[in-house]
């Protein structure tokens, strides 16, 4: 049938967003990767550039797990083992060896009863949410938190929602008093990491505020994390940011295999009955494909390279590159937010400017992601470096010989 008005409507919502700037537009296609030689990191070759390298730092890969060779071997392993896909949901014939053996490593790895997979950790945080949220549940929320939240909230019909700015803790901790005699209970919901700053939340202090208000609410307060930044990005060990800022009470943690662990996926770990809950009534996990078995045998291999003298050692060399990279940008005279996530933004609050800068750095073979209103607020447009353990001193060096010819222009 046709749909000649249909298609003018999108249309014309497309020309709207491309005269505003904020058209995302194309997506690069990646046709080959070269790995690390003669003191450089790995280079990427980008559809229709020819020959032309760049350095990515527009990536979440922040360990470099999936160019590991181990890694790649405890795919191709698996996939001749289990085949390439799960052929089922998880209830009917879709489970594998690998997704339990998968499933006990993080909880091991993260102190919880249990784990389960999902396919993204997007998935995970909409099926938590929704699927613990009752009519008598009041849902607390950083103003920053990521798009997943955001549309949790919307899906989950809660008794009434409240939003304090960001990481506004006397704020915070009025939406908790507010809250008392209005629910039986409350989800507290953030980011471990805000991924468009890579600042991130005081889980110790957040988890003390609740503790001095949750007798005041029948059912509990639920505390959620979204730590999927985090979890192998950071800490001493990488258990993100419950380890760097020591916190104890966080409830319901998320993560995703996708970003530090290089693979696909998310998971999901808490109490065991909790995990037990969510496996009978979460319909983003009852009715989606699971990772593949291979997928989770690779993702095993990263954790377990992690929990090792190998990933300290990464986390190491990670944390001394994000520091390299933060500090040579604050040498020129950028603007950035201070952190030891590898995450690092680098302030420039103009939509034009951010566009004409990524396309300087992309000219000069660095690749970053220009970060427009409505995904990051208006005033605040920033490009989004992402430094990773496969970077070299010799690639921060020259990402940031790059941002000094165009501070000179």
């Amino acid at each position: 049938m046709p749909l000649d008005n249909f298609v003018k409507v999108l249309e014309a919502g497309l020309a709207e967003l491309e005269s505003a700037g904020t058209a995302k537009g194309a997506e690069q296609v990646v046709v080959r990767v070269e790995k690390a030689k003669d003191g450089y990191g790995p280079r990427y070759f980008l559809d229709g550039c020819g020959d032309r390298p760049f350095l990515r730092m527009n990536a979440n890969s922040y360990l470099g797990m999936s160019l590991r060779d181990e890694v790649v071997k405890a795919e191709e392993d698996g996939a001749a083992r289990f085949g390439v896909g799960p052929g089922a949901v998880r209830f009917i014939s879709g489970t594998f060896e690998p997704h339990i053996e998968l499933e006990k490593k993080l909880a091991a790895f993260h102190g919880r009863e249990d784990c389960m997979l999902t396919s993204s950790a997007y998935t995970s945080v909409m099926g938590v949410v929704s699927t613990l949220t009752t009519p008598e549940t009041m849902i607390i929320s950083d103003e920053l938190n990521h798009n997943c939240i955001i549309n949790a909230m919307k899906l989950s019909r809660p008794k009434s929602k409240k939003i304090y700015p960001h990481l506004d803790l006397g704020a915070f901790e009025n939406c908790i008093i507010e809250s008392i005699g209005e629910c039986n209970s409350a989800i507290v919901i953030t980011d471990g990491v805000f991924s468009m700053r890579g600042d991130y939340a005081p889980l110790n202090k957040i988890c003390d505020i609740i503790e001095k208000y949750n007798a005041e609410f029948p059912n509990d307060i639920v505390l959620v994390v979204d730590d999927s930044h985090g979890a192998g990005a950071y800490g001493e060990t990488g258990r993100g940011t419950e380890e760097l800022t020591h916190a104890d009470g966080v409830d319901i943690l998320v993560a995703t295999l996708g970003k530090a662990f290089g693979v696909n996926g998310g998971y999901i770990v808490s109490k065991k009955s909790v995990i037990t809950f969510l496996r009978e009534k979460n319909p983003f996990y009852i009715y989606s494909n699971p990772i593949t078995p291979s997928e989770a045998t690779a993702a095993l291999k990263a954790v377990n390279i992690l929990d090792s003298d190998t990933g300290k050692a990464l986390l190491k060399h990670l944390a001394a590159m994000t520091s390299k990279f933060e500090n040579g940008l604050v040498s020129l005279g950028y603007e950035t937010i201070p952190s030891p996530h590898p995450v690092v933004p680098l302030m420039v609050r103009d939509t034009q400017k951010t566009a004409e800068l990524v396309a300087f750095l992309r000219d000069k073979g660095v690749l970053g992601t220009g970060l427009n209103f409505p995904v990051v607020p208006k005033g605040s447009q920033l490009i989004r470096f992402q430094v990773s353990a496969d970077h070299t001193i010799k690639d921060i060096d020259y990402a940031l010989g790059v941002l000094g010819e165009y501070k000179k222009k």
